[in-house]
């Protein structure tokens, strides 16, 4: 694990962004600061942006329950093993996506399915 501790650390510090992004959207969706505008035109623009943040939302959620599978696969000693394969995963992977659950050919193969 001693390995991968600094690597451990910026997971938890993208978790701390993630969840600070997902207050932010939650409380726009739920329109804290501001309440519905009166305008039935407005309205709809309101709606259609709360769509797109409850997408946002919903993408922020999967990356956040990645990293937390990631934290745990370094906790384990599993950390950088791909779990179809069971090779290493590159450094260079690793590296530019911290949370890979896959090397980058069995990536690839499931993009394809």
């Amino acid at each position: 694990m001693k390995e991968y501790q600094d690597v451990r650390n910026h997971l938890l510090e993208m978790l701390e962004e993630l969840d600070d992004r997902l207050g932010k959207i939650t409380d726009d969706v739920k329109h804290i600061d501001k309440p519905l505008d009166q305008d039935f035109s407005e309205q709809a623009v309101e709606a259609e942006n709360d769509e797109v943040l409850d997408a946002l939302g919903n993408t922020t959620r999967a990356e956040v329950e990645k990293i937390k599978q990631a934290i745990s696969r370094i906790d384990a000693g599993t950390y950088g093993i791909c779990l179809l394969c069971g090779e290493p995963i590159r450094k260079e992977r690793l590296a530019a996506l911290p949370y890979a659950n896959y090397c980058i050919q069995c990536a690839q193969r499931r993009e394809l399915r």
